[in-house]
């Protein structure tokens, strides 16, 4: 997992390497979390274009970056997400609480 942040617009951008299953779950929240409270960001804005397969580890996984995120002020948005990982989150009613917005 990589991760950028652009100062200028306070925005955290966290790009997802690997497949989301429960193996890899602990380590993407750990460092998703301390990269949240290192920074501080208005946004944080995950990239799953590298992502090919995700379970529901992964919708809590994300929920859990949203809370987290959102009680520091924050906002979270996804893109690059796959028509087979919109599903989930589709059939989650994740969509209703975190967009997905075009890549940039």
């Amino acid at each position: 997992m990589e991760s950028e942040f652009l100062k200028e617009d306070k925005l955290l951008l966290i790009k997802i390497t690997e497949e989301i299953d429960h193996h890899s779950t602990e380590k993407i929240r750990r460092m998703a979390d301390n990269e949240i409270t290192r920074y501080m960001p208005r946004k944080v804005l995950f990239d799953f274009g590298k992502v090919s397969f995700m379970d529901s580890a992964g919708i809590g996984m994300i929920i859990g970056r949203y809370k987290t995120a959102n009680m520091l002020g924050g906002t979270v948005e996804m893109t690059n997400v796959k028509p087979s990982i919109q599903k989930i989150f589709e059939m989650s009613g994740v969509l209703k609480i975190i967009p997905v917005v075009k890549s940039a």
